[in-house]
């Protein structure tokens, strides 16, 4: 069982998609710092000094009563609350993933595109077989071709 194991995990396909789900979740973690650190405080300050992640609604109040300044402060008291500052930033974070994996697949699809080869046949007029282009004679059905 051990021997099967080793043989399905060294095929190609298997290391291929272990190396591409490591990489994927290094880039998903530096994308959500790009957004959290970087992105989102600009587009707050452009806002008006707004902090997204501390956008949340009180579902229920905790052991402290609120109100609660911010999300931490909430947690801490136990508060039930609806987060939807990290929600935005988590779709922020997606889109920016999504549209950079759109890109990643547009170069591959670009670089598949294999240049079409110049004819080297054509087709006999009569008996519709393929015939080399230089050719004056169909060899199938021996009409002359017109060049």
């Amino acid at each position: 069982m051990i021997k099967e194991f080793k043989e399905f995990a060294m095929r190609g396909n298997v290391v291929d998609m272990a190396v591409g789900i490591i990489i994927g979740a290094a880039f998903g973690s530096i994308v959500k710092s790009l957004v959290d650190d970087v992105l989102m405080p600009v587009v707050g300050l452009l806002l008006g000094n707004v902090d997204f992640s501390n956008f949340f609604f009180v579902l229920k109040a905790g052991k402290v009563p609120g109100p609660y300044a911010t999300l931490a402060e909430a947690k801490a008291a136990t508060a039930v609350v609806l987060s939807y500052g990290l929600f935005i930033n988590a779709i922020v974070t997606f889109l920016i993933v999504a549209f950079a994996v759109f890109l990643l697949i547009k170069q591959i699809n670009s670089m598949k595109k294999e240049v079409q080869a110049a004819p080297t046949t054509k087709e006999c007029p009569f008996c519709l077989s393929a015939v080399p282009l230089k050719a004056t004679r169909c060899p199938q059905c021996t009409s002359e071709l017109k060049a």
